[in-house]
């Protein structure tokens, strides 16, 4: 008898553990990895791609290729937020084609899914001639949809852009969005940093190194950084070294940096390999890997450090 007590005891302290487990609130923010890709047309990443959801509302950075569908995934994954009519708010760090082939995705199918509001974009300079662009090569379609059987709303496919510098550039009841400016070759390129009630983020854009990363994040819960491996770069031309020594950073240097910057976690993203990508050949793709990246940022970073996927949730 006093054992069947203390088995009735066990049982009730696991239902009520059960029963915490399943009321306790989600997290304010989560971070969803839509696309992890770069250039490659790697079937297994589609373009850089990042949800940050804030409250049920998803903010999105960067518009690469497949991300209406990632969206959409994640939808199915149980991020009901990232419903495709749900994509209202987008901020590009800069107008590269893998950011971007995905805008006119992001501008239009939401529309013909439903959308009712204009898309807000926020963006470097040339973001409204890339919008006016993208408007005008889907006129025809636009009023095919509009004004024959589909009788499809006339605001939807609209963009508000909003063309940005550095600072304070958006922010309502869930967040706070910094921009800062990053070092990207010739191109006119920016961070991110998201605010919220729970968490800090930082997204690095495509940059070589720069002290904004470690100023913006400062202990920051996530800092989501590009980075490309060392051993790659020995293998790769004079001309491509040069490229990516403008352009991106380094494992090692990205680990000097997180190590500066003291994130919770960082998340890799955006892995590059250019130079091996063009040469195509076994051993440079490689140097590439994954594995090598984990391991050269470990060597200068002691914090937690992940190698995202697309549809990882963080």
């Amino acid at each position: 008898m006093e054992r069947a007590g203390v088995v009735v005891l066990f049982l009730v302290a696991l239902t009520r553990n059960v029963a915490v487990g399943q009321n306790a609130p989600a997290a304010a923010t989560q971070v969803v990895m839509l696309g992890t890709g770069t250039p490659l047309p790697d079937p297994e990443r589609a373009g850089p791609c990042t949800a940050i959801v804030v409250n049920g509302t998803p903010y999105i950075v960067d518009a690469g290729t497949g991300l209406v569908r990632r969206a959409a995934a994640a939808r199915d994954k149980g991020v009901a937020a990232l419903r495709p009519v749900n994509l209202k708010i987008a901020f590009l760090t800069h107008l590269h084609s893998d950011h971007t082939l995905g805008l006119p995705d992001l501008m239009i199918t939401p529309w013909i899914m439903g959308r009712k509001e204009p898309l807000e974009l926020y963006g470097p300079q040339g973001t409204q001639a890339m919008v006016n662009h993208i408007l005008e090569a889907y006129e025809v379609d636009r009023k095919i949809r509009v004004e024959g059987m589909e009788h499809s709303n006339n605001t939807g496919w609209k963009v508000n852009v909003h063309e940005i510098k550095p600072g304070v550039v958006f922010k309502d009841a869930n967040v706070t969005i910094t921009a800062f400016a990053v070092r990207h070759g010739n191109a006119n390129a920016f961070g991110y940093r998201f605010a919220s009630s729970d968490r800090t983020i930082v997204i690095s854009g495509d940059t070589s190194p720069t002290d904004a990363i470690a100023e913006n994040c400062h202990r920051c819960d996530l800092l989501i950084s590009e980075a490309y491996t060392k051993v790659s770069f020995n293998l790769i031309s004079l001309e491509w070294q040069r490229y990516r020594l403008a352009y991106h950073t380094s494992a090692q240097e990205l680990g000097t940096i997180a190590a500066q910057a003291k994130p919770g976690l960082l998340i890799l993203y955006h892995r590059g390999n250019a130079g091996c990508d063009q040469a195509g050949t076994e051993a440079c793709r490689e140097a590439g890997s994954e594995d090598h990246l984990l391991k050269e940022i470990r060597q200068a970073f002691a914090g937690k450090v992940v190698a995202a996927h697309d549809l990882d949730v963080y």
